[in-house]
């Protein structure tokens, strides 16, 4: 049974002017920055929903075995796939209840998600990655973060974040096609890690997060980067799936 009901706008004490930015991935299922000096960006796990999903396929490919020839359901594959479900919603519900209390700790009262849409179907990572990317609901996750903000005041924009990724932060670069990137030609120096023309290192994702936040908010870093911290801190749910504490990576 699912029900659905309405909720009142509580406004918590925020500040339109206060923005931050997520980027949604896997392994870090998301990224977050501000653009206020001194508030350090922190990354969301998403290594236990990898888990989750390797324990459902496994678990999914040994039961079909034991049905009768043009037969593909049954009541154990029906109670496994709930199963997953249930630990991915709440896990889910966790997560963007943890970020929204940060977001509101720091008066932040804007909110930038940046999503493309198809991208999945686009993603040429590898038959392992490709599947782990389809089974996690990053689409089902960006709409709790969006009623979740909305309820305590925060506005939440949505938008598209192609060419985020290959520009440098760290080098203001203009977020368009471009014929020479800086930044190694905007290609990463390894997974998961950027360099800026410069020689300096920081986290890719945040990369990403901070650039689709000048997207959004052309004039967040107006007065420049100074002070603007690139190097993401760690959070800890309370709970993964299985009943694990989680901590992030």
């Amino acid at each position: 049974m699912e029900v659905i009901y309405e909720r009142q706008v509580t406004p918590a004490a925020v500040d339109p002017a206060r923005a931050a930015s997520v980027d949604i991935g896997l392994n870090p299922l998301a990224a977050v920055t501000f653009h206020q000096p001194g508030l350090a960006p922190f990354l969301v796990n998403g290594r236990p929903l990898k888990a989750l999903n390797q324990w459902y396929n496994k678990r999914r490919a040994r039961l079909p075995a034991k049905l009768s020839n043009g037969i593909f359901a049954s009541r154990q594959l029906d109670i496994l796939a709930d199963k997953r479900a249930r630990h991915m919603s709440d896990y889910l519900h966790v997560a963007s209840r943890r970020l929204v209390d940060r977001l509101v700790k720091h008066r932040v009262g804007t909110l930038v998600v940046g999503k493309n849409d198809g991208w999945k179907q686009a993603s040429g990572l590898g038959k392992r990655t490709n599947q782990n990317v389809v089974f996690v609901p990053h689409a089902r996750f960006v709409e709790m973060l969006q009623y979740k903000a909305e309820l305590v005041g925060i506005h939440v924009v949505v938008s598209e974040e192609s060419y985020t990724s290959k520009r440098s932060f760290l080098d203001l670069e203009p977020l368009g096609k471009q014929e020479v990137y800086a930044g190694k030609r905007g290609k990463r120096v390894k997974r998961g890690l950027f360099q800026a023309t410069d020689g300096r290192r920081l986290n890719a994702d945040i990369t990403g997060a901070f650039n689709s936040l000048r997207k959004v908010v052309p004039d967040a870093f107006g007065n420049g980067i100074g002070g603007v911290v690139v190097h993401p801190a760690r959070i800890t749910l309370a709970n993964g799936p299985h009943g694990r504490n989680v901590h992030v990576a």
